[in-house]
């Protein structure tokens, strides 16, 4: 089982939002990997599929909502692994299912709504779905764990010069990303997360309990979530339109396009040195623009 890749399709973009921009930024676009298991997922899914391989496995079995790209990714790598795949979906049954969700049906995964208030107890969740399904290997939602990790921290593997680089900012979900990329960073650089979720303060503390190493050396900023997970406003919206129109890289509301106000915004506000050279990650996630009125996006 595998996830091969074109390593000819992730570039390395400069970007320019306007002349006056006095620090040197660049773009990691894993966003163009594949339509389905884009950016991030490619690397977070690598070793679970080796798991599911090796363990004989018949199927894969993970959690997300109703845009969740994980839930994509998982349903396109298990067909075309001939795996089996089931999904289990926050929230009820919706009368009229999205683009999203008929996708990863016509991917052959078999759907299973799960009330919010179960969906919640995470824990009792997954050790209930791992005895009704012991042939299928249980993928946390988001991918994160322990193999998500080792698979994202080998994103930094297609930075050429990655020493140049003081910071490394990406946008966080579960935090599986942020821990892989700063464990396989060099020592003197600073990964800063942007959190999409709303008072989820914890995240940088939970990855700092299981690798003290990288203390100091990680930072979650909490401020630029725009409400919380899969919130926006036409502030945000507007910007992306502004990044798009002046360097022609799509973003997404729940993550990059979060990411990348932040960095802006950080940029203009002095947080980072004068003499800083900053690597975005561009994690992909771009059909979940699906979910909005396209008439507000220019892309």
């Amino acid at each position: 089982m595998t996830l091969s890749i074109d390593t000819d399709l992730i570039t390395i973009d400069k970007i320019q939002l306007s002349p006056k921009q006095s620090i040197e930024t660049d773009m990691l676009r894993l966003d163009k990997i594949h339509p389905q298991i884009s950016g991030n997922k490619w690397f977070k899914l690598k070793y679970y599929l080796e798991m599911a391989k090796q363990a004989h496995k018949t199927g894969l079995l993970t959690l997300g909502g109703p845009w969740s790209n994980h839930l994509l990714a998982v349903a396109a790598a298990a067909q075309i692994n001939g795996l089996e795949s089931i999904g289990i979906i926050r929230g009820e049954k919706p009368h009229t299912p999205g683009s999203t969700l008929q996708e990863i049906s016509e991917l052959g995964m078999q759907l299973k709504f799960i009330n919010r208030s179960i969906y919640k107890e995470r824990d009792a969740l997954l050790s209930s779905l791992q005895k009704q399904h012991p042939d299928f290997l249980l993928i946390n939602e988001g991918g994160q764990g322990e193999p998500g990790i080792l698979g994202a921290g080998e994103i930094l593997k297609f930075v050429q010069d990655l020493e140049k680089y003081t910071h490394i900012l990406v946008a966080v979900g579960t935090g599986t990303m942020l821990a892989g990329l700063a464990l396989a960073s060099i020592s003197n650089q600073q990964i800063v997360g942007i959190s999409s979720l709303k008072g989820e303060e914890r995240i940088a503390a939970g990855i700092l309990e299981k690798f003290p190493s990288l203390q100091n050396r990680i930072k979650v900023l909490n401020q630029y979530h725009f409400g919380g997970y899969a919130r926006h406003n036409p502030t945000l919206l507007a910007f992306m339109n502004q990044f798009y129109a002046a360097t022609q890289i799509p973003t997404d509301f729940v993550y990059t396009g979060k990411l990348c106000y932040a960095w802006h915004e950080l940029c203009t506000t002095d947080y980072f040195p004068k003499d800083s050279k900053i690597l975005l990650i561009h994690s992909g996630g771009l059909q979940g623009n699906r979910s909005i009125d396209p008439d507000n996006l220019i892309f």
